[in-house]
């Protein structure tokens, strides 16, 4: 009976954390966002996956037929983030871009642990560049952009996407990545590891309502860790960005330089000064104008390459 108690409480409380979490996460987006002034028009809608359908958000922007669709997957642990806590900063990338945005509500940890994510975003993102141009104005072309877990499950769809539906992608955008398992141990898992709001127990504690009962060395598991992927060298040109007061800090910086090597084009940008989430979760600072700065420049050029 103790040991029954003991186990229901600790759920309880599990919950009451998640809970707390994800309103927390929505109240701080709100916040940091509200002297915000763009002013971008938004539709819901479902998008169709192989369990059924998820929810998504559409930001129209008139003005975006000549250019390329972003399809935005949002961070948050896979388990706090969604349409609501990146409401705010999807309405400002739509406005700043100029392209219209497609953000995704897919099915979250630890209610739907892997691979319900990964399998809604892939899903989706093929639904999504086949009927791009019929959604939304765009060009009929695809840029698949996340923040954190957003930007993980970015690589990793990319890196699975059917031959048609990758055809249709010409560029990703991968904002502070998680790209490999917190048991990897890079040093800046220990040299960030407190001092900001993401330290390195919280981001184990994602990965781990992540993962579920699964262990990172499960064969199944490796397609969430885009670091070890073999056919890294076609993911398309990559627009990426890490913070210094970051646990994900190397993550990003080891996955840059390995793509290069592979001969991936990137644009790489370190943010000497910043935290993690200074692109999405802290309103319309130097830090986000400056991400917007160097978003518009390589979409200036992807669309003139393309």
């Amino acid at each position: 009976m103790p040991d029954t108690f003991a186990s229901r409480f600790a759920g309880l409380l599990q919950k009451l954390k998640i809970w707390g979490l994800r309103q927390y996460y929505r109240l701080e987006s709100a916040w940091t966002w509200r002297r915000d002034t763009a002013s971008i028009p938004h539709i819901d809608m479902q998008v169709p996956v192989r369990d059924g359908t998820i929810g998504a958000r559409l930001y129209v922007n008139a003005l975006g037929a000549a250019r390329p669709l972003i399809l935005y997957i949002h961070g948050g642990g896979w388990v706090i983030g969604d349409l609501r806590s990146h409401h705010p900063f999807c309405r400002a990338l739509a406005h700043h871009s100029g392209c219209s945005v497609i953000a995704l509500d897919y099915r979250r940890a630890p209610e739907h642990p892997f691979p319900a994510a990964q399998d809604d975003c892939l899903d989706a993102a093929g639904w999504v560049a086949q009927h791009a141009a019929s959604v939304a104005p765009c060009n009929g072309t695809l840029v698949i952009a996340g923040d954190s877990a957003g930007g993980n499950l970015t690589a990793c769809i990319c890196l699975e996407l059917e031959a048609a539906a990758r055809a249709r992608v010409i560029g990703e955008v991968l904002i502070y990545p998680a790209t490999d398992h917190y048991t990897v141990a890079r040093p800046s898992y220990v040299e960030k590891a407190t001092g900001q709001m993401l330290t390195t127990e919280l981001m184990q504690w994602f990965w781990d309502r992540y993962l579920g009962a699964r262990s990172a060395a499960d064969p199944e598991v490796q397609r969430a860790f885009p670091m070890r992927a073999d056919n890294l060298a076609g993911l398309p040109p990559t627009l990426l960005l890490t913070a210094e007061n970051d646990p994900l800090r190397d993550d990003g910086i080891d996955f840059a330089e390995k793509l290069r090597l592979l001969g991936v084009p990137v644009d790489y940008y370190h943010f000497h000064t910043a935290d993690h989430g200074f692109a999405c979760g802290h309103g319309p600072t130097r830090d986000f104008q400056d991400f917007i700065g160097h978003l518009k420049r390589w979409l200036q050029r992807l669309e003139s390459a393309s």
